[in-house]
């Protein structure tokens, strides 16, 4: 085999290389969830935390078909207890500051929401 030394040197050096930041992040959890400052008037959401995370807004897009389209304005949710159906009156009633409870996840999954096309964008924190 030819030049086989500077062959096998070559792949070790490149192997170092493509493997060095799997090495570097070995142990390190590889996604943690931001940091929320949840509502300090409220107890509950609508729906429960694991619901709001994965299938918000799966609900807010049904929330704007029943409303707009059907005429429904009140929410009944898994527990029974009604809502109205409303992104300002009932969201942004307990969840003030945007920035820091939107957009916090909304930039971290890299997703911009269309909410504040039809919406009035809340300008922060409301007492």
């Amino acid at each position: 085999m030819y030049n086989g030394g500077k062959i096998i040197t070559g792949l070790v050096i490149f192997l170092g290389v493509f493997l060095a930041p799997f090495a570097y992040n070995a142990g390190k959890a590889a996604y943690t969830q931001p940091k929320l400052k949840m509502p300090e008037n409220e107890k509950e959401c609508i729906e429960s935390k694991e619901f709001m995370r994965t299938k918000h807004m799966q609900l807010l897009n049904d929330w704007r078909d029943w409303a707009l389209r059907d005429g429904k304005r009140v929410y009944v949710n898994s527990k029974g207890k009604e809502f109205e159906m409303s992104l300002q009156k009932t969201c942004m009633k307990c969840h003030t500051n945007k920035a820091e409870f939107c957009d916090k996840c909304h930039n971290d999954a890299a997703v911009s929401p269309y909410c504040w096309d039809c919406h009035i964008q809340p300008e922060g924190v409301k007492k």
